[in-house]
């Protein structure tokens, strides 16, 4: 017999092969086009405007038309300020609309926290009456809005009477109310009632810090809305005490309208709502991200 045979040790099993670590997802060339596409259409209305401003007359109506910017930008930008009185008018629609935002930011979140948070009589009705008054078109009050302005106040191209009846906005007060309601913890709000805060204390350092994104978005929607307002001032003011939007109209309402002078009266009124938007992007960007990651 022959001796036994001692079988050997069976090889462990291999290890499972790990799969590649998938790239994360990267956009493609397609992507960036179409990115680029939008840039450029989203831009190129500001450009144009600086090029037809920057030449004469002429080089509105001239073809092929000219796509690089001429020397006549500065000279452009100081007849602009001497004829249409853009100098006061960038002033007036600064305070104008300075003052709209601020008013309208602080009365639509305190107003939007009471009809968000707070319990009181009767406070679905008059949520729904401020609701309703944003269904009114704007131009069956102008004449009743007129008389009340000129004759009972006699504010009749005074800044006062464009200010004072946008001091509060209904669509102000249903955006922070919407905001609030689901932006707001109810936990934060009982535990200033334990601590003996009262509404106002709770209003100023808790509820105004949560509200500080939807309130920028609020404030650049007012100052953007005011700022290029046209309708009410045009109708109140003349052109002795111009916003920026009623100096350019006035500007381009002559029998012969030199759209140079338009054009560059157009890029003075751009540049302060773009210097807006980049002071209040990082809270605008900042709500948008906060809103992302809630859930």
């Amino acid at each position: 017999m022959s001796p036994a045979t001692i079988a050997p040790p069976a090889a462990p099993p291999a290890p499972p092969r790990r799969r590649p670590a998938k790239a994360p997802d990267s956009a493609g060339w397609v992507t960036y086009g179409i990115l680029l596409a939008i840039v450029v259409f989203s831009i190129f209305p500001l450009y144009w405007s600086i090029v037809v401003s920057s030449r004469d007359q002429s080089a509105i109506g001239r073809y092929p038309p000219p796509l690089v910017p001429g020397g006549s930008l500065w000279d452009n930008l100081s007849a602009a300020f001497e004829q249409g009185n853009f100098g006061l008018a960038l002033t007036n629609s600064m305070l104008v609309a300075g003052t709209i935002t601020v008013a309208v930011v602080f009365t639509s979140t305190l107003a939007g926290f009471a009809f968000a948070k707070l319990t009181f009589r009767g406070r679905n009705g008059l949520f729904t009456t401020v609701v309703a008054t944003m269904l009114v078109p704007t131009q069956l009050a102008i004449i009743p809005l007129y008389i009340m302005v000129t004759q009972w106040f006699g504010w009749a191209n005074d800044l006062r009477g464009v200010i004072v009846p946008a001091l509060v906005s209904a669509f102000g007060v249903f955006f922070m109310r919407q905001y609030l309601s689901s932006a707001m913890p109810t936990e934060l709000l009982e535990a200033g009632r334990v601590d003996g805060a009262s509404t106002l204390r709770i209003y100023w350092s808790v509820v105004l810090p949560v509200a500080r994104p939807g309130a920028a978005v609020l404030g650049l929607l007012t100052f953007i809305t005011y700022w290029n307002d046209l309708f009410w001032p045009l109708i109140l003011l003349n052109t002795q005490n111009p916003t920026v939007q009623v100096a350019i109209a006035n500007t381009a309402s002559g029998i012969e309208v030199d759209y140079s002078l338009v054009l560059a009266g157009t890029v003075i009124a751009t540049f302060p709502m773009l210097i807006v938007f980049l002071l209040l992007g990082r809270q605008i960007i900042g709500g948008i991200m906060q809103g992302a990651v809630k859930g």
